[in-house]
């Protein structure tokens, strides 16, 4: 979170993959800092490989992720994803 949050976000992004590549389950806050980071990257791919792994885990209901996934789509360039996730 504090990389994101601190404008580091390939280093949140690198932190994201270690802890999925250790077994590590990634909770509500987890998503919601990793697409923060996509948002900053301009990571549309990543964003999508995200929000694929957000769904995996059940995350895809969650106003808060919901919203992170708005924003996302919206920083990376695609209103018509980010306008499919808001009518969710």
């Amino acid at each position: 979170a504090a990389y994101a949050q601190n404008g580091h976000h390939k280093y949140a992004f690198k932190l994201f993959q270690q802890m999925q590549i250790t077994g590590v389950v990634p909770d509500k806050i987890a998503f919601i800092n990793i697409l923060d980071a996509c948002s900053g990257l301009g990571a549309l791919a990543l964003g999508k490989k995200s929000h694929a792994t957000i769904i995996y885990y059940g995350f895809d209901k969650d106003a808060v992720v919901g919203n992170a996934l708005v924003n996302m789509y919206g920083k990376c360039g695609t209103a018509a994803d980010a306008c499919m996730m808001f009518d969710k």
